[in-house]
């Protein structure tokens, strides 16, 4: 018997069924495990009750389903959660579920950690501690018990998406797959800070929304605040999204946080106007929640609603994200690093 089984629950329907057949078991098989694993809440094969004990028991002596519960929930007085979850290296990885009316949306990650350096994430100064795979990614969703009513699924947790590319993508197809979850692609939505091979690989084959993180369009300030920048620049990012008919098949948002006396002003809006132009999307304002260790602060209200109406009257649609679960530090790696920290200590 192996000492470490290989996980089923992040396999797609076609991985399943060769595995089925590898076994000496009917094709039909295959499928049968997507439905216990996908459609359903079991957590044994034996609960699997279309499956015979023989078939249960050749599975159980090489595989595990590889589901895994949270090890810790906060909940915040305005219904937000925080679910913290153990990864495969033994760190921590965090997905936020918000409530909003019919609106039910789990913000999930995709790294243990993020090597992107980004001045204004707390997940960054974690630093990169490991890639997820397509399960411990899906298994945000399927181990919550909000699972069965949840509307839209955001990749903008931990990590970034698409540094994790092959997992993520596959993570989607079984998302979105008739045999998986079942999600429309439209309900799905993956946030970059602009990778651009990896993003016209998603924008090729997928047709779930795309978020770019934007937080200025001037180039030195952006390079201040975002690294990638001198790797990925932000005409090159713009440009790759023009190669593709975007209003057809999917959203493309602009998210962008409020700096104070960092990218408020009206120059700002003017460029964006400028170089957002000839792109079909939208722009998500977002009040910036200090973290340690920034010299960041936030626009405040006045300045940000100024902004908005601004960008409004560019043309440009423009929205303010609500802040959600501040009591519960829901803001992305908040509740990973205290995790860590302690478990260090205690080491």
């Amino acid at each position: 018997m192996p000492d470490n089984k290989e996980f089923l629950f992040g396999k797609t329907l076609a991985e399943l069924t060769e595995i089925a057949v590898n076994l000496g078991l009917p094709k039909f098989t295959g499928g049968q495990l997507a439905y216990w694993l996908y459609k359903t809440d079991v957590d044994s094969f034996g609960g699997m009750t279309n499956v015979s004990k023989k078939t249960q028991s050749l599975l159980a002596e090489q595989y595990e389903l590889g589901v895994q519960p949270p090890v810790n929930v906060k909940e915040s007085t305005d219904g937000t959660k925080k679910y913290l979850f153990r990864s495969g290296n033994g760190k921590f990885i965090e997905a936020a579920y918000i409530p909003d009316g019919k609106r039910h949306t789990l913000c999930v990650s995709s790294q243990v950690g993020c090597k992107m350096g980004c001045l204004f994430c707390m997940t960054g100064k974690q630093g990169f501690q490991g890639h997820l795979s397509a399960g411990e990614i899906l298994n945000q969703l399927r181990s919550i018990p909000e699972r069965k009513i949840m509307t839209n699924i955001v990749y903008m947790g931990m990590g970034e998406p698409f540094d994790n590319l092959d997992p993520v993508m596959k993570s989607l197809d079984i998302l979105t797959a008739e045999y998986g979850f079942a999600i429309s692609v439209k309900k799905v939505t993956v946030s970059t800070i602009g990778i651009v091979p990896a993003m016209r690989v998603f924008l090729e084959k997928s047709k779930c929304n795309l978020a770019v993180s934007l937080h200025t369009p001037f180039d030195e300030d952006r390079r201040r605040l975002m690294p990638i920048q001198n790797v990925y620049p932000l005409k090159d990012v713009i440009e790759t999204i023009q190669e593709f008919d975007i209003g057809k098949y999917r959203r493309v948002s602009f998210e962008y946080i409020m700096f104070k006396g960092v990218n408020d002003t009206r120059r700002h809006v003017n460029e964006l106007a400028r170089i957002l132009n000839k792109v079909k999307s939208r722009i998500n304002l977002i009040r910036f929640h200090p973290i340690p260790g920034t010299p960041l602060e936030s626009s405040d209200e006045a300045t940000i609603l100024d902004f908005q109406q601004a960008l409004n009257d560019k043309g440009i649609v423009t929205t303010l994200r609500a802040s959600r679960g501040q009591d519960i530090e829901a803001a992305c790696g908040l509740l990973s690093t205290k995790e860590l920290l302690k478990s260090q200590a205690e080491e």
